[in-house]
């Protein structure tokens, strides 16, 4: 596009929007728009500061004193800001808790539901620990999964603040202590951040910004993450009758059934990974069916085996789909076994992409436009995991309004500075319009 139809595009945006009372200029359009990109700013070092506190403060899911101490240090950030802030103990379900901020703005505008979480991946045991700087790449645990993402969130209330946009503003910002391993019963652990969702209209989700090529692209759509289990058994007997007269035994049936998912349930934004296996004369899975035993010999066919593994879908229709699928492949069975599949009831759901979601990117856009930065398109929702925001799909939604990054669940993982105040500008300025868009 030439740059005489930009300046055209612009100038037209800004006559549409009631929040901006000029053309773009300095960054951004009005005298309030203007002053939370100063403010963001003028604190970089200050937000920097919090999020290498943050950092150096091990927060790993089942590290519950330390979730819990990150909750006490965000506490205060919003406290002054004017927040009403609450931690909610889950100790039934396992967990530390949860970090919630509400703001009571003047009732009228759109109520905004801010999403992140305050543990990492990182239990204290990891050797991945710390803060480390060069340049402006910032490594350590949970720096942008999602540390980050909540010093944005504190950066872009501040910059509303100091521009006397958060006044007005009705916003609920919700920190859980266990994205990274959810409490159990799932609906237990979830039931508040359920809660908050009914009481808003928009969620914004601040889990990493995704980027491709190089240029960040706006998430409206993120998939879901259910487990399974695959249980096979056979008659067993002396190896040199395998696949004959005795059968091929349970691992060639969990074989079978895996392969057979490999070759049959491919289709658009579904993967289904198989993450463990365990077979022979007995396959017993551990507690926490994060492992187990087996046993058995060379010349011995195998009469149990058990896999687990995960699918990943990006609506409930493929979901209930794709169960069917899995479910005819296991019941057909090689001769003498028989298998079965359990799915678990405490998985993350889809968020599916709507029109909503769109509009909300459209509006991101809006914002792109009046900083300067490039229009953002709609990422690939199979480039994400599954994320808190899923369980509030039933409002309108965006996701990664976080810091950019690389490794995010691995050590080494980073963070891009350059990333911190282009996003809290966005995330300021989109707070502040739809919280002055009716209800």
């Amino acid at each position: 596009m030439r740059a005489s139809a930009v300046f055209a595009a612009l100038a037209a945006l800004a006559l549409a929007s009631p929040v901006l009372a000029a053309p773009p200029k300095g960054g951004a359009g009005s005298a309030a728009e203007r002053k939370m990109v100063a403010t963001v700013e003028a604190d970089h070092a200050r937000n920097l500061k919090l999020l290498e506190d943050l950092v150096r403060v091990n927060s790993g899911t089942m590290n519950l004193a330390g979730v819990e101490r990150v909750g006490q240090m965000l506490r205060p950030e919003f406290e002054q800001l004017g927040f009403q802030v609450t931690w909610i103990p889950m100790a039934k379900v396992g967990r530390a808790g949860h970090l919630v901020a509400t703001h009571n703005g003047d009732g009228k505008g759109k109520r905004i539901l801010l999403i992140g979480h305050l543990d990492t991946v990182f239990e204290p045991d990891s050797p991945f620990q710390g803060w480390k700087r060069d340049g402006n790449i910032v490594e350590g645990p949970g720096v942008g999964d999602m540390k980050g993402g909540d010093v944005i969130i504190v950066a872009a209330l501040r910059a509303m603040q100091a521009a006397g946009t958060l006044k007005a503003a009705d916003i609920t910002v919700m920190l859980t202590g266990d994205e990274e391993k959810p409490g159990e019963p799932l609906a237990a652990a979830r039931a508040d951040l359920i809660a908050a969702g009914r009481a808003s209209d928009v969620a914004l989700d601040f889990e990493g910004l995704s980027q491709a090529g190089g240029k960040d692209v706006g998430s409206i759509a993120r998939r879901s993450s259910t487990s399974w289990t695959i249980t096979t058994r056979a008659k067993s007997g002396h190896s040199s009758g395998v696949c004959k007269a005795a059968g091929c035994g349970a691992i060639y049936e969990l074989a079978r059934i895996v392969d057979e998912f490999r070759r049959e349930l491919p289709e658009p934004n579904l993967t289904y990974n198989v993450g463990m296996i365990l077979g022979g004369s007995q396959a017993e899975l551990n507690a926490g069916d994060t492992g187990g035993q087996a046993s058995g010999k060379p010349n011995v066919i195998a009469a149990e085996a058990v896999a687990r593994g995960d699918i990943r879908t990006l609506s409930e229709a493929q979901e209930q789909r794709v169960r069917g699928r899995m479910k005819a492949i296991v019941e057909r069975h090689l001769d003498k076994t028989e298998a079965q599949i359990v799915f678990s009831d405490d998985g993350y759901p889809p968020m599916a992409p709507s029109d909503g979601n769109k509009a909300l990117l459209a509006k991101l856009n809006a914002v792109n436009a009046t900083l300067g930065l490039p229009e953002m398109p709609a990422g690939d929702p199979a480039n994400r995991g599954a994320g808190d925001i899923s369980f509030v799909a039933f409002i309108d939604g965006l996701v990664g309004l976080g810091m950019a990054g690389e490794g995010s669940h691995a050590p080494g993982e980073t963070a891009d500075l350059t990333s911190l105040d282009r996003q809290a500008k966005r995330a300021a300025l989109l707070i502040t319009r739809l919280s002055q868009e009716p209800r």
